[in-house]
């Protein structure tokens, strides 16, 4: 069984997904958007000063930018993929997010 016949929606949504998420990872790399990350944005002043924005900025928008490309990876080959890929995707999302909690805890300390 393939990917395509296990979507219950069009392909385009994905498509839209992935394009959201390259413009937003864009953003991040750049060095701006940190009024986007969760946490970082309701933080006080003081706990703002313990990270260096851009650095956490970029390790945001790396994170991103991994998950904008499984996306466009699942969207471009729906039909050639097995539908076991969406276990893949979903491991690859848990091992970045962890991956990005990590390098923000400690790489984007100041």
């Amino acid at each position: 069984m393939k990917l395509i016949d296990k979507m219950n929606g069009p392909i385009w949504i994905v498509y839209g997904a992935a394009i959201i998420c390259a413009v937003i990872s864009v953003i991040f790399i750049s060095g701006n958007g940190s009024g986007l990350i969760a946490g970082y944005n309701t933080a006080s002043e003081a706990e703002k000063g313990k990270y260096d924005k851009t650095k956490l900025c970029r390790v945001v928008g790396g994170g991103t930018s991994v998950v904008a490309v499984l996306l466009l990876i699942m969207a471009l080959f729906c039909r050639e993929l097995s539908a076991d890929f969406i276990y893949v995707f979903a491991g690859g999302i848990i091992v970045d997010v962890a991956a990005v909690i990590v390098l923000v805890n400690t790489v984007c300390k100041k």
